[in-house]
């Protein structure tokens, strides 16, 4: 039997939906960045040890991401999503009753896995059904809750810790997951699965698994022996999963999209760049407010709220210019601000006014939203609808490495300048040198993602080709 089209949909619901998942995420990851030193004195971890609290999610997300936009292409893009959605949950409550540093950057790593398989998918499934001329509007959307969970992280994270203690962030985190998960069994109807009966590729799956961990896991050993030997394991690895994706029928990722499809390969590039380049701003903002500037959590926190916030409200408006105005343009407008804000933020001093740093960060924002939706509305508008799921799960890893590679970078700077030990006052004016140092390092490749990012092409062109190539609007299965 027939079953009913995808435009039988209500289409407010599944934005609604993807919208709170969207939210969900990065609120967990400021709210955690500003809760680290607390974390760091109950411990008595070190700065370097802190940041795996951060970079076990990422990369346990990174590894699985790809996989799961594949399996959700062939099983059901609903179907991931939810379980994801429910693991998240759970996990996030285990989170609470975490002992040690070490048994919470375990769970972070099994929240990282749970977060592969709906953040992701929640992007395919809203491309699934918005028709290319409302797309650009509907990511705008969904990228404003993704920055308005950055904007409401720092803040709420912050009075929650100070009030509270850590653990009611994944408290509260665990509540907002139970309401996702009504929505979704209660409101949102129909299932996409555009590659369904194909199969699942699981050698490939492994290799890009496997591939993935020894780059990323050594970058952040470096610059150990073991370091650079996990990395040139990982990049043969990679090099090996490239070659059999390119004659497999069924890849977990086409990788053919990235030599014939200059649209889909540069955009990509340039999310990876400007993840690499802004991700770690809230993590060393965090440090620096609270340790150099002697800032509590929420005083911290309600600073970095600028840069999200800028991101929230302009996100929407970048969407729809998007529709419009070529992506290229947009982002590297923004990407040219961003770079800017970095670069200044590098000359942050002790007696900095505190009015200048918000500034800075309304700048940053400002840039990172006039580049973030454009982008993803480039990615996903230049592939045929069967891609929907890998595409959504490309731009989803790009934003993982980069966010991964940004930790790793300012992780190496701090264990070069300050050492792998706990910051106290008398190492204050080291951690500011390692600061500035990253800083310059992160506008540096901001400016290189400037190039990637007009070297694209015109997306809107790429998008009419894909959409005279893609089948009937999909139905729901």
């Amino acid at each position: 039997m027939k079953q009913p089209e995808s435009g039988s949909v209500d289409k407010r619901v599944v934005l609604l939906v993807a919208a709170m998942a969207s939210f969900l995420t990065p609120f967990m990851a400021t709210s955690i960045n500003i809760a680290l030193p607390t974390i760091g004195k109950e411990y008595a971890a070190d700065a370097v040890t802190l940041s795996w609290i951060t970079t076990a999610y990422l990369l346990a997300a990174a590894v699985f991401l790809v996989p799961m936009g594949r399996l959700a292409d062939i099983r059901g893009r609903k179907k991931v999503f939810l379980t994801g959605m429910i693991g998240y949950t759970v996990v996030s409550f285990l989170c609470t009753l975490a002992t040690s540093e070490a048994m919470l950057i375990g769970l972070r790593a099994l929240q990282g896995f749970t977060d592969a398989m709906m953040f992701g998918t929640s992007t395919a499934i809203v491309t699934s059904v918005y028709p290319p001329e409302q797309r650009g509007r509907a990511l705008g959307v969904t990228v404003a809750s993704v920055y308005t969970g950055s904007a409401l992280g720092p803040f709420v994270g912050g009075f929650l810790t100070q009030a509270f203690g850590w653990r009611s962030i994944f408290l509260f985190t665990t509540l907002l997951g139970l309401i996702v998960v009504a929505m979704t069994l209660w409101r949102m109807r129909g299932e996409w699965a555009d590659a369904r009966g194909q199969k699942m590729d699981m050698i490939g799956s492994l290799l890009y698994g496997v591939a993935l961990l020894g780059i990323m896991y050594g970058f952040r050993l470096l610059p150990s022996l073991n370091g650079g030997l996990l990395f040139v394991a990982g990049a043969a690895v990679l090099a090996g999963f490239i070659v059999r994706e390119g004659r497999t029928t069924y890849p977990v990722m086409e990788v053919s999209l990235f030599r014939r499809n200059t649209v889909f390969a540069f955009s990509s590039l340039a999310a990876l760049i400007n993840y690499a380049a802004t991700y770690a701003i809230s993590f060393l903002l965090s440090l620096y407010l609270q340790y150099v500037k002697g800032m509590s959590p929420w005083n911290a926190g309600l600073v970095l709220l600028a840069q999200p916030v800028m991101m929230a409200i302009f996100s929407p408006l970048a969407g729809r210019l998007s529709d419009r105005i070529e992506p290229r343009v947009l982002a590297s407008v923004g990407m040219a601000m961003s770079a800017t804000g970095l670069l200044l933020t590098a000359f942050l001093g002790t007696a900095t006014p505190l009015v200048t740093i918000v500034l800075i960060l309304i700048l940053c924002g400002l840039g990172f939203a006039l580049f973030s939706s454009p982008n993803t509305s480039a990615i996903m508008g230049s592939v045929e609808r069967r891609q929907y799921g890998v595409a959504s799960a490309t731009t989803g890893v790009m934003r993982l490495i980069g966010q991964m590679l940004s930790m790793g970078v300012a992780a190496l700077i701090i264990a070069i300048y300050v050492g792998q030990v706990e910051i106290t006052p008398d190492r204050y004016a080291a951690f500011l040198r390692a600061f500035r140092v990253g800083f310059l390092v992160f506008a540096a490749l901001c400016v290189i993602g400037i190039a990637a990012s007009l070297a694209r092409g015109a997306m809107h062109g790429a998008a009419k080709t894909a959409a005279g190539q893609a089948a009937p609007p999909p139905e729901t299965r």
